[in-house]
């Protein structure tokens, strides 16, 4: 009887080692935080196989403009459309099979909503301050009085005469205006010529002695002085 007792108490002792092992893992086949990488998807497949290690070697790495490049997957190529049904975008590009906005050229004007009241008439308007076509904004050229003090006294100075003098040196839009600068204007009897004038480049040409000419924004003649 002790014999029996003894050997059914072994046999239970083996099946729970044996249950045991079968769902509790080995420490060594869990994976380790330190030999754990991040990866990451590669878009250009000449890039997945090349060696990229000396990218990674910060420290030893000195960095000029033709050595630098962008980490590994944060740029995509851009989508060809139209070349293929196996590129994804092939055949009608995304746009559908048919309907206005399947066409060649612009669908739509911009703000058009369908029919519907579009939302630049839903808003507000404020009183006095006009929007729309034909309501933008002149942008002039900004000259500042410090560049006119290179000018001899007396003489008469547009943007053209600064130019051949390299006072000013481009000119992103076609007219110009005057403008107050960081340094007063030292020169004295200048006639200015612009398309425009501040309130304060104005007093402070005047109190020279200087003169201000308006000129035509489409002819660059004289209008008003």
């Amino acid at each position: 009887m002790i014999v029996r007792t003894l050997a059914l108490l072994a046999a239970v002792a083996t099946s729970a080692s044996a249950l045991s092992s079968s769902f509790v893992p080995r420490s060594s086949t869990l994976p380790s935080a330190s030999s754990a990488s991040t990866t990451m998807k590669l878009y250009d497949w000449k890039r997945r196989s090349a060696d990229e290690s000396s990218l990674n070697d910060v420290d030893g790495s000195v960095w000029t403009f033709d050595t630098i490049r962008p980490a590994p997957g944060s740029r995509k190529r851009k989508a060809r459309k139209g070349r293929g049904i196996s590129a994804g975008q092939g055949a009608t590009c995304g746009f559908g099979m048919r309907g206005q906005k399947a066409r060649s050229g612009r669908p739509t004007r911009a703000g058009f909503e369908g029919g519907q009241q579009p939302l630049y008439r839903r808003l507000p308007k404020y009183v006095g301050r006009p929007t729309g076509p034909g309501h933008t904004k002149t942008i002039f050229n900004v000259i500042k009085l410090d560049e006119l003090n290179g000018a001899e006294s007396g003489s008469t100075v547009s943007f053209d005469s600064l130019f051949e003098t390299g006072a000013v040196t481009k000119a992103k839009h076609g007219i110009h205006k005057i403008v107050v600068g960081r340094e007063d204007l030292a020169v004295d009897g200048l006639t200015v010529q612009a398309h425009a004038f501040t309130k304060g480049a104005r007093e402070a040409i005047e109190a020279k002695g200087g003169k201000c000419e308006i000129l035509s924004p489409t002819t660059n003649e004289v209008v008003a002085a």
